[in-house]
């Protein structure tokens, strides 16, 4: 582990993210956490569902955005940000600077949600469409950003982002706690994993015997295969309607945290994320983009083991947009 690295994680703790707290509680209220009796029957046992779908952004990731340019914008007036995304975590940096009078570049792939490309853009952010995927979206950043004097906002190698969201986390455990119900299992999604990154933190010092079960798509099982393999694996492409986790090249300071403070890791294909999401329609009325339907998605693979049991499902985002809404609800392909 080189130098920069152990800096990184030394700047990650359960005493950060009460710091966070702090920040993001300035512009948003904490999310609910629900149990709905029909998605009890579906899985067998007691899921609480974290709504991160009803933030103002449709998605958690704002929290971390919140965090980072409180700091950023005091410390740097005058510098302009850039960073690369599918879409909710340039929402996120796109909201947070215009909050903080700071200039956002967005770099997405060709192709992106045009939903979430406008909704960027309504924030103020400058979008640039660039690259097939994800991961050459971030390498044009990284050139842009040396070219133009820009700091380039990793969506994962960022500290001030995993404390940021682990908010979430806290919530979620000071909520279970005044009810007086232990969290028997957490699932969370994976994409580079500043969301999961956040749970462990705050799960690992808070609530040390829940088991934490990380979850990505079959076809974009990069955070999977490196974590089977101990360490960092890149895929040769991510395809998956989920695009939220659709990333083949894992982020050296997440991986670390997820590698040492997962239980498991899971894969779930496209048939079971589209289904998740009908099912989270019928059974609680909320709208789950795929990244935010996939953690339920496994939750309901494996409903046998966790039978009785209370269990925490992370719906990490909303942003399913119109296109993709009509295929799944009309049993398109998708």
């Amino acid at each position: 582990m080189n130098d920069e690295l152990k800096k990184m994680l030394e700047q990650i703790s359960i005493e950060r993210i009460r710091r966070a707290a702090q920040e993001v509680y300035r512009h948003l209220q904490p999310t609910p956490l629900l149990n709905w009796p029909l998605l009890d029957k579906e899985a067998g046992g007691r899921v609480f569902l974290k709504h991160e779908n009803h933030l103002p952004t449709g998605a958690f990731k704002v929290r971390g955005g919140l965090n980072f340019m409180a700091r950023f914008a005091a410390e740097h007036p005058g510098r302009g940000v850039i960073t690369a995304t599918r879409g909710n975590h340039g929402q996120s940096i796109a909201l947070a600077a215009r909050l903080h009078g700071v200039a956002a570049t967005i770099v997405v792939p060709e192709g992106n949600n045009p939903e979430k490309n406008a909704a960027m853009r309504g924030y103020g952010a400058q979008v640039i469409e660039h690259g097939h995927d994800f991961d050459a979206a971030r390498e044009e950043v990284a050139r842009r950003a040396a070219a133009e004097d820009l700091h380039y906002i990793h969506s994962a190698n960022e500290p001030d982002l995993i404390n940021g969201v682990g908010t979430y986390a806290v919530e979620i455990i000071e909520e279970m706690e005044r009810r007086g119900e232990p969290i028997d299992a957490i699932f969370v999604p994976i994409g580079l994993g500043s969301g999961i990154c956040g749970v462990i933190t705050a799960f690992r010092a808070l609530a040390p015997r829940t088991r934490i079960i990380g979850v990505q798509a079959t076809g974009a099982p990069s955070i999977y295969r490196s974590w089977q393999e101990g360490r960092i694996v890149e895929t040769a492409a991510a395809r998956t309607f989920a695009d939220g986790v659709a990333t083949r090249v894992p982020a050296s300071l997440t991986f670390e945290i997820i590698r040492h403070g997962v239980d498991e890791i899971v894969l779930v294909d496209d048939e079971a994320i589209v289904e998740t999401i009908r099912i989270l329609w019928r059974t609680t009325h909320n709208m789950a983009e795929g990244a935010g339907a996939i953690a339920t998605a496994a939750l309901l693979e494996r409903s046998a083991e966790y039978a009785g049991q209370n269990i925490v499902s992370v719906l990490c985002g909303g942003n399913l947009d119109t296109q993709s809404l009509w295929q799944v609800f009309n049993d398109q392909h998708v």
